[in-house]
């Protein structure tokens, strides 16, 4: 029989937190943002192996291939993860999944740079790096009071920025040191924190640990209600915010004729607004509610891109919209996981979050892939842009019904510490 899902209501004042927890948060961030560096290594190197012909002749499809083996393998593996660190916790699962990743990013560094499929056979599993978002959800979610969940999860949540390490310092090293020097220099800094992590991480005390087994939760968590809502809510912000952040340069370049340093550099500026948007969001939602905030994050994300879908003038009105819609997937991303620490039993947060991440990592494929397509045929982004903005307008209506109901059904269940 299932475990029925119980949920938190907003409580009326404050409840204390301790240091620990604050100490437990930051480690945690720390590891998200060093497997996601390490998850996103091919990614800056992609184009790179094309125009030096390192292995063969690669052609476009070949480069996507190359670079999204290890975002989908990482996205679909967080919901075995996120079922295990239900049951196991973040203290074994963290250190774990950083050691794992350990091993695929050797393999790169001296055999898979050798054979276009030997690397795409490292990326293949240099995917459980990205698996790491749904250990560190749930590990987070225990050790805070459900008034401050919002928050410490919209904290972890900006280590998502550990991408910008390696887009920034990836393609550096292996040009000015050597192609082996962004792995190695990954791999140790993922010994290091898989040791201190080890050492360190505690699960919170009084931690739920389910009794089911794994193959009876898995789709037991599919099929709670708050599971596939969250899903699409987090597919369009954080699916949003990976498809403007991988085509947002060719966009601009393509749109507006920037050179691609320009380019590169307002592209930073977006994800840099997301990244510090998400602890907001959360925050936003322990003071107002999930509902409110995830209404108002995808209604900005209606009239940002229906702005940008005029083409206005960058400089001045194409800069605010973009620069708005990147506060708003951002902001709703932290609110999307702030609902779901609201409204599902402990137990099967990680089970709930490991679904959700999976949906938010291919959700971004998406966009990318409709918008070149579209604009091969007609040789403009309007479209592609006006779809966004009904696709957030649709989700607007999901969030104040559907959504609403939800939060509204279940915060008469009891209060899960």
């Amino acid at each position: 029989m299932e475990q029925t899902q119980t949920a938190t209501s907003p409580r009326t004042s404050p409840q204390p937190v301790f240091g620990r927890a604050w100490v437990m948060l930051g480690i945690a961030t720390l590891g998200f943002a060093v497997n996601f560096w390490a998850w996103a290594l091919l990614s800056p190197l992609g184009p790179l192996f094309r125009e030096r012909g390192t292995l063969g002749s690669l052609d476009e499809s070949d480069v996507a291939l190359l670079v999204a083996v290890p975002v989908i393998v990482g996205s679909i593996g967080r919901i075995l993860v996120g079922a295990l660190t239900d049951r196991y916790g973040g203290r074994v699962m963290f250190p774990s999944v950083s050691a794992l990743t350990i091993v695929p990013i050797l393999f790169i560094a001296f055999v898979g740079q050798s054979s276009y499929w030997l690397i795409i056979a490292g990326g293949f599993a240099l995917g459980v790096a990205g698996t790491a978002f749904a250990v560190g959800v749930p590990f987070v979610n225990a050790w805070f009071p459900p008034d401050r969940r919002g928050l410490a999860i919209g904290i972890f949540g900006s280590g998502m920025g550990g991408t910008a390490i390696s887009a920034l310092t990836t393609v550096r090293l292996y040009t000015g040191v050597g192609k082996t020097s962004p792995f190695l220099i990954t791999a140790a800094v993922l010994v290091a924190y898989a040791v201190m992590s080890w050492l360190v991480l505690r699960d919170a005390p009084g931690r739920t640990v389910p009794t089911t087994p794994l193959m009876t939760r898995l789709p037991g968590n599919a099929r709670l209600p708050i599971t596939w809502q969250a899903c699409i809510l987090y597919a369009v912000a954080f699916g949003g915010y990976v498809a403007f952040s991988v085509y947002l340069p060719a966009y601009l370049k393509t749109d507006y004729a920037l050179t691609p340093a320009d380019a590169a550099n307002r592209m930073a500026g977006f994800v840099v607004v997301a990244v510090v948007m998400r602890p907001v969001g959360g925050w936003l939602s322990d003071r107002f509610g999930p509902v409110p905030v995830l209404a108002a994050s995808y209604g900005v994300v209606v009239v940002g891109a229906g702005v940008a879908a005029t083409h206005p003038l960058l400089e001045h009105i194409g800069t605010v919209a973009f620069l708005a819609m990147a506060a708003a997937l951002g902001a709703g991303s932290g609110a999307t996981f702030a609902l779901i620490a609201r409204v599902t039993e402990p137990s099967r947060v990680g089970g709930v979050t490991g679904l959700v991440g999976a949906a938010g990592g291919l959700g971004g494929f998406v966009p990318p892939l409709l918008m070149g397509y579209v604009y091969g045929r007609t040789d403009s982004y309007a479209i592609g842009l006006w779809m966004l903005s009904i696709t957030a307008a649709v989700t607007v209506v999901l969030v104040v019904t559907v959504v609403s109901r939800t939060v509204n059904t279940q915060s008469s269940a009891p209060i899960q510490p």
